[in-house]
């Protein structure tokens, strides 16, 4: 995510992973592609990827288009149905996209402990992996899905990041700033110190 946020972008990268996620959830792919292809720029499918984008174009609505609006409820309702049509797989692929995505963030906490003047330039991928895992919480707790590993783990990088980050100005887009409360997306109101 960069400051040079498009709604425009959002609400096509939500489409078309709505439009995969039920051959996504059925498949056994953890990091999954589009129908728009390996190479067409779009992120990888995975299940928090597109909650991400759903709960924050939802939360926005009132700045969308007519256009943007309709092509946004389609792809809830294809979310939706998905999700309960597939529910097992769905349900399964919630804690392994979460675990691999926390998981993966060892790396950034080996590199800051090595050079914290390295750590601010490779912070923005983190915070991206960190808002996906909180997307994915969020949706675990209205499944009633319980992984106290995960929490555990959760806590812990939560943890070593409070220690490698100071507040600082909101690192998105202000655009989406309003679908981000500080309060619980605290890791995008900080960063690693810039040093000299």
């Amino acid at each position: 995510m960069s400051k040079n946020y498009r709604f425009s972008r959002d609400v096509d990268e939500a489409v078309a992973m709505a439009d995969a996620l039920e051959s996504y959830i059925r498949s056994n792919t953890l990091y999954g592609v589009t129908s728009s292809g390996l190479f067409s720029g779009m992120p990888s499918m995975t299940v928090g990827a597109l909650l991400l984008r759903l709960r924050r174009l939802d939360t926005l609505r009132d700045r969308l288009t007519d256009r943007h609006i309709k092509r946004l409820d389609k792809a809830i309702e294809q979310y939706e149905l998905a999700r309960t049509e597939w529910a097992l797989h769905y349900e399964t692929k919630i804690p392994q996209e979460a675990h691999s995505r926390i998981d993966a963030m060892k790396t950034f906490f080996y590199e800051c402990a090595n050079s914290i003047r390295l750590c601010r330039g490779i912070y923005r991928p983190e915070i991206t992996r960190r808002t996906i895992v909180q997307e994915l919480l969020k949706e675990m707790q209205v499944l009633d899905l319980k992984d106290t590993d995960l929490v555990e783990k959760v806590e812990a990088v939560d943890e070593k990041l409070s220690r490698v980050t100071e507040s600082e100005e909101f690192q998105w887009s202000s655009k989406i700033q309003p679908a981000y409360p500080e309060r619980e997306f605290w890791w995008l109101y900080a960063a690693p110190p810039d040093l000299p």
